[in-house]
């Protein structure tokens, strides 16, 4: 079976959970490409999809945003998954966002594809990436700084993706 992880992050945060998700898949005996959104190509591709996105404001990354939107139909074929990645600091990461789960603007597309699953992971800033607004806007907002992605979360959902499709 043949699986793409796709992706878009900002400043690599969520390519890292997406490394980590493909590699979990492939340990698995799973053939997996890793790609960047803007380089995944078409889905038609593949068995299965785990597409991807790092949150700001709320929202996904226009490229990210842009792939599900052109490929809704071809990810409502097949089996496929979404994940976001963007709080930072300790807790349920969905509840620190006040049970956003996923971005609204987007909301009728996902209940098109119908995905087998939903993740909300943390996420992590790196103040030496961020330009000067950025670091302002943090400041103002008083976001934990540093690297919150649990591992064993995002692990334990990968390993969920490969039972799934080993079912199928």
């Amino acid at each position: 079976m043949h699986v793409l992880v796709a992706y878009a992050t900002k400043y690599g945060a969520t390519r890292g959970i997406a490394e980590r998700i493909a590699e979990v898949l492939r340990q698995a005996g799973l053939q997996v490409t890793l790609a960047e959104v803007d380089r995944a190509g078409s889905p038609t591709a593949y068995d299965a999809v785990v597409l991807g996105s790092g949150v700001y404001a709320g929202r996904w990354l226009a490229p990210a945003a842009a792939y599900l939107k052109t490929h809704a139909g071809a990810l409502a074929e097949r089996p496929t998954w979404l994940f976001s990645s963007g709080p930072t600091g300790s807790g349920d990461p969905v509840a620190l966002m006040q049970g956003w789960r996923f971005p609204q603007d987007l909301q009728a597309l996902a209940e098109q594809i119908r995905p087998r699953d939903v993740a909300f992971f943390h996420g992590a800033i790196w103040p030496e990436k961020l330009n000067l607004a950025e670091r302002l806007i943090l400041k103002a907002l008083k976001a934990p700084i540093g690297d919150f992605r649990d591992w064993a979360m995002i692990e334990g959902w990968a390993r969920r993706i490969t039972a799934a499709l080993a079912e199928a």
